[in-house]
């Protein structure tokens, strides 16, 4: 099917709830997407952090191919060795002494924190069940995880939500003593607030936060959905700090571009759960799970070095960006490859979807989110040149001749 076929079609057989830009992919190697005339694309947006090795790494490929000729799925009503072998390793790599459960996402690994937090809540006092989330924070898009969203943009048209969520100020820690009570059993946050801005959490906010969870012996959630596999110059983005989530979620780059979901917590709390309080027929899939042991091999020091370094060169560029058109450019920030440019309202009301895309028209992929915040999460193969590539491209379109056409008089 041509390109016009594909997208009317496409509005005719499946529900409109993506809003989709004009690209038809066609394959995908890397760092970059090609379309299907052949036109090729740099992807700094890696499907929203989750091919973080490149398209279809061959390592990566190769596994699939091999566990494939294997056995497809069998159920977690078996034994495997592949589930086996990750959960060892993302302990190695995080909480050490603590038990791992396998899903298919992102929510559902959320999902599974919220139930285990609340049992846990149970066990140490009648009563506590609410957790405490932060403004502009995203969860996951199920009726669990869309309630601890705390965005009434996503959250519009699906009240009655789930009760038990309460939200407080992302870095105000006087918000959080506000909230936090005997009813209180665990706080959920994302290190790095992806959808929500690449907002950036405070060291000295953090750290009180655990404080405040000991004493109050509330459980530390961190959703590192996003953040996790090395996006900010860490494995995990606590890492940056001196703190220890009791439990953390991740999925998104965790299967190498296959579905796959983790919740990792110790082993005082993963006690709460019993045999049939959860589960998930497709959760640790054997194909996407021997994707991930294959990118795990790919996450070493030369790999975070590379995300710091380039991080810092593109933070750099970007700034410099700012300063040439300090009317259009705002605030610019980011943790190791999760950097974002904010696009300042004004009379000339810039379109942030506009912008990316006259970035897409010219060969780049990047991404908008809250309307005015504009996303960067390359794969972390990225270098120096290719930072060059896309500063350069999104120069054209803010001061070069086709500047007038994005931004609407």
């Amino acid at each position: 099917m041509n390109k016009s076929t594909i997208i009317s079609e496409e509005k005719k057989y499946m529900m409109s709830t993506y809003r989709r830009y004009p690209l038809v992919v066609s394959r995908a190697s890397g760092k970059y997407i090609w379309d299907e005339k052949g036109a090729r694309y740099l992807d700094f947006f890696s499907g929203l952090s989750v091919t973080n090795f490149g398209h279809c790494r061959p390592e990566i490929v190769k596994a699939i191919r091999k566990q494939a000729g294997k056995y497809l799925h069998t159920s977690n009503l078996y034994y495997t060795c592949p589930q086996v072998q990750l959960a060892k390793r993302l302990l190695e790599m995080s909480i050490k002494k603590g038990k791992v459960f396998f899903s298919n996402s992102g929510a559902e690994a959320n999902e599974c924190a919220v139930k285990m937090a609340r049992r846990w809540g149970r066990a140490q006092r009648p009563g506590a069940h609410e957790i405490i989330v932060f403004k502009n924070s995203f969860h996951g898009r199920t009726i669990g995880t869309l309630s601890a969203t705390a965005q009434k943009q996503q959250q519009k048209g699906f009240v009655p939500l789930l009760p038990g969520f309460k939200q407080a100020v992302f870095n105000d820690l006087a918000s959080v003593k506000k909230l936090m009570n005997k009813k209180t059993c665990a706080v959920l946050i994302e290190p790095v607030q992806g959808e929500g801005g690449i907002n950036i959490a405070g060291r000295n906010f953090l750290e009180a936060l655990q404080g405040l969870c000991r004493k109050n012996k509330s459980l530390l959630i961190f959703d590192e959905v996003q953040t996790a596999m090395g996006r900010t110059g860490k494995l995990f983005a606590y890492q940056h700090y001196s703190v220890k989530p009791d439990i953390i979620t991740m999925a998104k780059a965790l299967g190498g571009g296959l579905p796959l979901g983790a919740t990792i917590t110790t082993d005082i709390v993963a006690g709460v759960f019993s045999y049939g309080d959860h589960g998930s027929t497709f959760g640790g899939n054997p194909v996407c799970i021997a994707a991930s042991l294959a990118a795990m091999k790919l996450l070493n020091k030369g790999l975070l070095d590379n995300v710091n370094k380039t991080g810092k060169y593109f933070f750099e560029r970007l700034r410099a960006l700012k300063n040439k058109y300090p009317l259009i450019i705002g605030e610019v920030r980011g943790l190791g490859l999760m950097v974002a440019m904010d696009i300042i309202e004004s009379k000339r009301n810039i379109s942030g979807r506009d912008f990316v895309l006259k970035c897409l028209e010219k060969g780049i992929m990047i991404n908008c989110t809250q309307d005015k915040v504009i996303r960067f999460m390359p794969p972390l193969i990225v270098n120096s040149h290719d930072v060059n590539t896309v500063i350069g491209v999104m120069e054209e379109v803010l001061g070069g001749r086709e500047g007038h056409l994005w931004i609407k008089k």
